[in-house]
Order: structure tokens, then sequence, then C-alpha cells
């Protein structure tokens, strides 16, 4: 398993609208990619530690998973790629940093 993480931290101008369109238009096309297996969209949760921490700023966490390595090349270089890297321009205003980058999975337990 190969998954590609695509991480906002930061702020979006609008919050709910950002989300909104990336759950309900961008995955749309994300779906189109081909040989993905899924999309597992992560959100900030509240949480308390009792031990002193630093929180990360993420607002959104997009994993996309493929079944190998070939299956994510093949995803790099399609027309659907292009088409998610054009919508991205109608997220709407996001003051942070946008990281793409992608591991390979060992499920320990």
């Amino acid at each position: 398993m190969v998954s590609y993480f695509v991480r906002y931290r930061g702020k979006a101008a609008d919050p709910a609208a950002f989300f909104g369109h990336y759950r309900d238009r961008h995955a749309a096309i994300l779906r189109t990619f081909p040989r993905i297996k899924s999309l597992v969209l992560h959100t900030p949760a509240a949480f308390n530690d009792p031990f002193p921490v630093q929180a990360g700023g993420t607002a959104l966490v997009a994993q996309m998973l493929f079944p190998d390595q070939a299956g994510l090349e093949a995803a790099l270089q399609s027309d659907a790629r292009k088409q998610a890297r054009e919508d991205i321009a109608r997220f709407g205003a996001f003051d942070g940093e946008i990281t793409h980058e992608a591991l390979s999975a060992e499920v320990i337990f």
C-alpha cells in the first residue's frame, strides 16, 4: 500500500466552505484517479493531553490510498490529477502551507 497525503497547515478564510468544497466537489475529482482505492479526510479533533505537546495546526489532511507505487504514479500522471490541480483555485482563501508526500504503510497492529 502507498498513501499520498496532502496536508493543509494553516487557516482557511471560511473553514466550513473550504472543507465543504473539498468533501463535496474536490473528492469527486479525486475519485476518478486511476487505481485509487480510498480517500480519507482528516480534520482537527479536540484533545486534552496531560503532557506538554505542540499542536500541529493542521486544517485538513487528505489521505489517498493506492495499491502500490505504480498505482500512485498512474494517478499523478493522469488527466484527473490535472483537473484536481485546477480545482485548487476554487477552494477559497487559505493562509498557510500545503505539502504533498507519499508514504508506504506497514501495519504493526
